[in-house]
């Protein structure tokens, strides 16, 4: 688990412990052209200048990439743009960085307002020391590890993706990957921090689930930090820090971008961590367990049970995958209609897998055999190997919107499955899936449908 250069990783035991549209497109397009032709200058390629009929950026010129700034980081990256990298300017230097995983048409920012508040108020409080033990929560594509590489930080995400965009990251920047200690979200950090860097998740839940988890790890003197958009702290965000580590204040909105700060009261103590937590399956004896950071945590939701009702049983050997398994619900109901079927669950999040595990666990005991994956979908799932994939795909990460996770996954999934295998999929009706399925499979079935809610079978020929 703690290899910063693995793409997928197996998730053992000891780290998932049982009970432990078109024209909306084409408007942000104009916008962003109008925007573009009437801004003087640029942050990578500098201020503009007219010559005769062309428009100039003089920082177009070749550079060196071996630049470097005050903090002994590269300065810049010439081919940026053509690489769908783009340039993050704070205190700390200049850094090239891109969204992973990149998407073919656009390229949006690997970091937002927060991440610039935060990076600025370290450079004025003159953060970290040079001996500061750094722990980063929830950095969704490095921004922060990277123009904090020279202290070595640690990064604790329950993302998959999100640890290789990070490293990705350092390699843009000609920076070390073994520089940075990659830690899942099960995971405990190494030695005492006194640099607490926290990124404000979506989910409350899994923000007190880290609350809790960090707490022994801090320093007596830690400095702890949040970071979110003003839309995403709330009253419910502070009191979770107050009630958990201790005293806390935020700062003056700055660009829709906030900060938190907290201090260690040693002397708190705020009982007991009600993570992870469990539900009864409807119409099973099954209880499933929930790590904080797991989809619809609390309930099922009508989605899943609308696909459940039409998972078909089978008595064949087959090779079924879970793919964006979540807590495994789909896979277990699976395996119970298919005896004598071999499964597979994978999802990007350590929390979801991890939770799958044990349900899988508690459902089949020792005696059925299952295989357990983070990574991203069924990228290395040897070719033509499956017979059926369930697929309930996420379109987001965190708050960003990911159009690009539906349309990964279906590739993956007809890499991986045999002749004649199936990818079924559930799907809100206005997500499309039936267009983007027809185009990869040529053809693709309606199975099942309500208001919300539609289940597609796609077959490969």
């Amino acid at each position: 688990m703690e290899s910063p250069t693995g793409r997928n990783k197996e998730l053992s035991p000891e780290d998932s412990p049982v009970g432990a549209g078109g024209a909306g497109w084409c408007a942000q397009l104009v916008i962003g052209l109008q925007s573009w032709l009437s801004y003087d200058g640029d942050p990578l390629y500098g201020q503009k200048r007219q010559e005769g009929s062309a428009t100039v950026f003089p920082l177009l010129e070749e550079r060196k990439f071996d630049e470097r700034n005050s903090a002994g980081l590269p300065a810049a990256v010439p081919d940026a743009r053509a690489n769908h990298l783009k340039t993050l300017s704070v205190p700390q230097g200049q850094f090239a960085l891109a969204r992973y995983p990149r998407l073919k048409a656009v390229a949006l920012r690997a970091w937002d307002a927060a991440d610039e508040y935060l990076l600025q108020r370290l450079a004025e409080e003159q953060l970290p020391g040079a001996t500061a033990s750094v722990l980063v929560l929830n950095d969704g594509f490095g921004a922060l590890c990277v123009a904090l590489a020279r202290h070595r930080p640690q990064l604790l995400s329950d993302s998959h993706l999100a640890q290789q965009g990070a490293l990705e990251n350092f390699r843009n920047n000609d920076l070390d990957p073994a520089d940075l200690r990659l830690l899942n979200s099960l995971q405990e950090p190494d030695g005492k921090t006194n640099l607490l860097l926290v990124k404000i998740p979506k989910r409350l839940a899994f923000l007190e689930d880290q609350l809790y988890r960090i707490r022994p790890h801090l320093h007596a003197r830690a400095q702890i930090l949040g970071a979110g958009m003003v839309k995403d702290i709330h009253n419910s965000t502070l009191q979770l820090f107050e009630r958990i580590i201790g005293p806390t204040s935020t700062s003056l909105a700055k660009k829709r971008a906030r900060l938190v700060f907290c201090q260690f009261d040693e002397g708190n103590d705020p009982g007991q961590s009600p993570y992870p937590t469990e539900y009864r399956l409807e119409n099973s004896s099954y209880r499933l367990c929930n790590h904080a950071n797991v989809f619809s945590r609390e309930s099922l939701d009508i989605g899943t049970r609308l696909f459940l009702d039409h998972i078909a049983a089978s008595e064949a050997p087959r090779r079924i995958a879970d793919l964006g398994c979540g807590n495994g619900v789909i896979g277990i109901v699976a395996a119970e209609r298919n005896p004598a079927a071999e499964l597979f669950f994978v999802d990007e999040s350590f929390m979801a897998v991890g939770s799958a595990r044990a349900n899988f666990a508690a459902a089949f005991g020792s005696e059925r055999k299952a295989r357990f994956q983070v990574g991203d979908g069924l990228a290395d799932v040897e070719q033509d190997s499956l017979d059926l994939v369930l697929n309930n795909p996420p379109f987001h990460r965190e708050r960003a919107l990911d159009e690009g996770a539906p349309g990964r996954m279906f590739d993956q999934s007809e890499a991986a499955l045999k002749g004649g295998g199936e990818l079924w999929v559930v799907g809100n009706r206005h997500l499309n899936h039936h267009a983007k399925l027809k185009r990869l499979f040529g053809k693709c079935e309606t199975v099942a449908s309500n208001r919300k809610f539609v289940v597609l079978k796609a077959v490969k020929g």
